[in-house]
């Protein structure tokens, strides 16, 4: 017999866990009390949001769920925005919640809060424990819920009484949900379908998105467009898949896409979406898409299949599993005359004048990412940093990490502390604006908690620039709520102030100095760069 507390960390232990992020309370210090007995590494966040973010973050690296612990209400509301960010993009989190007693729930207690309630939009599945004996089980289920099928958050939220019951422990060895059973292989004349329709085509185009990292698929993905020679464009999410430069490579599409993605969307008369949601930002309106062309939709999830967009062709499945079958079972091809037409409007690097006194940030990015290992991982806010690191940051065989679907501000130095965590050996590098870093810069303390050389990019314009821009563009220029200069700290200061170098950089030719200076410390640090405050997008 063993405290249920005791309970949860081996099941952490059984399913191989070796860091979790966390912020401890009253209603779960139980298990952290048992915590201290284990050699699973706990990683101090100072907002529980942020241990969702970091439990992002090595999720999408290690390529398996990962933990975050807070205690009862304000602790566990504070995860929510972690919790829909990661359901959102289909990211495998197991979030892990201290509760009141089970005999005080619905009294209106000290820090009650119905938080399985709450995130009920927004997670595969939650469990509130009520027996202690149903604990391994439970556990067992949501690391199987969060890293099957389409990825997810699953929520575990456990009474403080619970982890304190005595309970006899024997870990699962397997699974089995009579109502779960998601399709990974897919249907062989649906897979003939796709063969034929690609066959026929003139004009195929493949729209990549972040199913096909979720699946581990990139190496399949890239396999079949060199086999078959059919042009790639990604989603947002879909960053990374093919290295940029590569010939098949057209770019993002979408809202904040480019001339040659948007432009090959236009044009073909069959496309292959493979991973891709088909989200509105990600992809554009349907009616970008001529009338006449055929869409073909390749998803483990068959509810995202025809939600968002007319499907000719539905193959319902894992990415990894169906593109090796398609690679099996279609013919090599070239497709000259397409490409060709494609490469007339193959993106160029327009040249961009330096404002006086000003970094611009698309040069900026170029520069950065060209100095940068081949294995970096980059991870991106959101706002007009994200969209300048999109289009011009050289994917060459890293990753890139960014809340796509949610659009959470906030996300990038808390993911980049779990993406190092995950990979200690890459380099990591967080991108930022002066409104969203204000939102983590809390988590320095983190960085220098855990010794981790996190490098960050502070694109500093005193705006919030996306908003700046969108009241440019639509509302007569009519700026309001988004001047943020009188109020921004001395962010160099900042950062020296816990420990972590520091410089800023206002025009083009330090900012070059400064890569070289970031690039080669084996330390945290903090580039800010002074970006013009009209600078667009695009």
């Amino acid at each position: 017999m063993i405290k249920a507390a005791e309970a949860m960390v081996k099941c952490l232990e059984n399913e191989g866990v070796k860091v979790v992020f966390g912020y401890p309370g009253a209603a779960i210090c139980p298990f952290y009390d048992e915590l201290t007995h284990s050699d699973i590494h706990h990683v101090l966040v100072r907002r529980e949001d942020n241990a969702g973010h970091a439990a992002s973050g090595y999720a999408r690296i290690s390529g398996k769920p990962a933990v975050c612990i807070a205690t009862s209400g304000p602790g566990a509301t504070n995860l929510l925005t972690a919790i829909a960010t990661a359901y959102a993009d289909s990211i495998p989190i197991v979030c892990i919640t201290g509760q009141v007693s089970t005999d005080q729930i619905g009294c209106d207690v000290f820090q009650e809060v119905d938080i399985t309630g709450a995130a009920e939009p927004f997670v595969k599945y939650s469990y509130l424990i009520k027996d202690a004996a149903q604990l391994p089980r439970i556990f067992k289920e949501a690391f199987y819920l969060a890293g099957s099928g389409r990825k997810g958050p699953v929520l575990i939220d456990v009474p403080v009484d619970i982890q304190q019951t005595m309970i006899d422990f024997d870990y699962p060895e397997s699974v089995e949900l009579r109502t779960y059973k998601p399709t990974v292989k897919g249907n062989t004349m649906q897979i003939k379908k796709v063969c034929e329709a690609l066959k026929a085509a003139e004009r195929p185009l493949i729209c990549a998105g972040g199913g096909v990292i979720a699946a581990d698929a990139c190496r399949e993905l890239r396999d079949f467009a060199e086999k078959t020679r059919i042009p790639v464009v990604s989603t947002m999410m879909g960053l990374g898949i093919f290295p940029t430069e590569h010939p098949l490579y057209m770019g993002m599409l979408g809202m904040h896409g480019v001339r040659t993605a948007n432009e090959a969307v236009s044009k073909c008369d069959t496309m292959l979406l493979i991973g891709a949601r088909v989200g509105d930002r990600a992809v554009c309106s349907p009616k970008f898409l001529a009338e006449t062309t055929k869409i073909i939709h390749i998803d483990v999830d068959p509810a995202e299949i025809g939600k968002n967009i007319h499907v000719d062709i539905p193959l319902v499945g894992d990415c990894k599993n169906i593109l090796g079958e398609l690679s099996a079972h279609i013919d090599n091809a070239e497709r000259k005359d397409w490409l060709e037409e494609l490469s007339r409007v193959k993106n160029t690097v327009p040249h961009e004048d330096e404002t006086q006194g000003y970094v611009n940030p698309k040069m900026f990015i170029r520069k950065l990412s060209a100095k940068l290992p081949e294995n970096t991982v980059c991870v991106a806010d959101v706002g007009q940093n994200q969209i300048w690191t999109c289009n011009n940051f050289n994917f060459k065989g890293g990753r890139f990490l960014t809340s796509g679907g949610m659009g959470t501000m906030g996300y990038s130095i808390p993911a980049a502390i779990g993406a190092k965590m995950a990979s200690l050996e890459s380099e990591v590098v967080a991108v930022c604006g002066d409104g969203s870093f204000q939102m983590q810069m809390m988590e320095l303390a983190t960085i220098v908690q855990e010794k981790l050389p996190v490098k960050i990019i502070l694109m500093r314009n005193n705006r919030l620039g996306m908003v700046r821009e969108l009241q440019t563009n639509q509302y007569g220029d009519n700026q309001t709520a988004v001047h943020i200069a009188d109020g921004n700290p001395d962010f160099v200061a900042l950062a020296k102030s816990y420990g972590i170098n520091a410089e800023r950089v206002c025009t083009m030719a330090e900012a070059e100095a400064a890569i070289e200076h970031l690039c080669e410390s084996a330390e945290p640090y903090l580039l800010e760069c002074n970006v013009w405050r009209n600078e667009s997008t695009l």
